[in-house]
């Protein structure tokens, strides 16, 4: 079975491969992370029930899954149920939302064997109905020798909230006194989030125009690049995701630091005399 790192490039689309084809290898991002948004617009310009907007969402999940596995792409997360979804939205759209995320994977299953995907979660998954719970656990098992691309599914997830189960975590660490708290470093942080296993995202998409985070990835997404496009998440693709790509490439990431175009510092500045006038 093929790995993560060995592309499929024949089986991408005709437009798909001019966009791969003007990527730079050395370059390709290891962890991109998508919010998915705009299910319930893209049904409302249909004059179309919103749950018919999930349902068009969940296929773009796998046609997206499928590019990324085909290109290699080594971890992929999508917010696909928060916290404040399972508080805030309509009991009745939750529930649908459950029953699809089970369908999602029962259906799924064989597209995501044949693509050597691994699936995996994070959140408070444990808050979720059992019969999901339980569905989630035969995709995940089904799938966990899959050598390709890691598909992580937020569900029930808030940043904040893993930041305070980060938090509890490390403080049960130092009760036992495992850690002390004034040696504490952003790896013992690190450590208790719900991606520890993972690598932080190098791009981050938003799709459906919208420009705020919502509370995802908080800590990872540091210095992470963000692409943002007014497509709403039924209508986005794998081609997609390769044109995200291309404009990752086309940034300098700095990391803080300077850029190479800006001039060295080769002397400490002159003080300024902030007194003269």
């Amino acid at each position: 079975m093929y790995s993560s790192g060995t592309p499929r490039i024949d089986e991408l689309t005709a437009e798909e491969r001019a966009v791969y084809a003007s990527l730079k290898p050395e370059s390709m991002p290891q962890h991109v992370a998508i919010i998915m948004d705009g299910n319930g617009r893209w049904a409302g310009h249909r004059s179309l029930k919103r749950f018919l907007g999930h349902q068009q969402g969940a296929k773009s999940v796998q046609l997206v899954t499928e590019t990324a596995s085909r290109i290699g792409l080594p971890w992929l997360t999508l917010y696909a149920f928060s916290l404040e979804n399972n508080l805030r939205r309509p009991r009745a759209e939750v529930n649908f939302l459950m029953r699809l995320l089970k369908s999602y994977l029962e259906s799924n299953i064989e597209r995501m064997m044949a693509n050597n995907v691994r699936i995996r979660y994070i959140g408070r998954t444990h808050e979720l109905p059992p019969e999901v719970q339980d569905k989630m656990r035969w995709a995940e098992e089904t799938t966990a020798r899959n050598t390709g691309t890691t598909l992580t599914l937020a569900l029930n997830y808030g940043g904040r909230s893993e930041m305070v189960d980060a938090v509890r975590g490390l403080a049960a660490e130092i009760k036992s006194g495992q850690v002390a708290p004034d040696r504490i470093t952003e790896a013992d942080i690190h450590r208790h989030l719900y991606t520890a296993h993972m690598p932080d995202p190098d791009l981050l998409i938003r799709t459906s125009g919208e420009m705020r985070i919502s509370n995802y990835l908080l800590w990872q997404i540091a210095y992470t690049e963000i692409f943002v496009t007014e497509r709403l998440w039924p209508d986005f693709r794998g081609i997609h995701l390769l044109e995200a790509i291309a404009d990752f490439q086309r940034r300098e990431r700095r990391y803080g630091g300077l850029s190479d175009n800006c001039g060295e510092v080769e002397n400490d500045p002159e003080p300024i005399n902030i007194a003269a006038g």
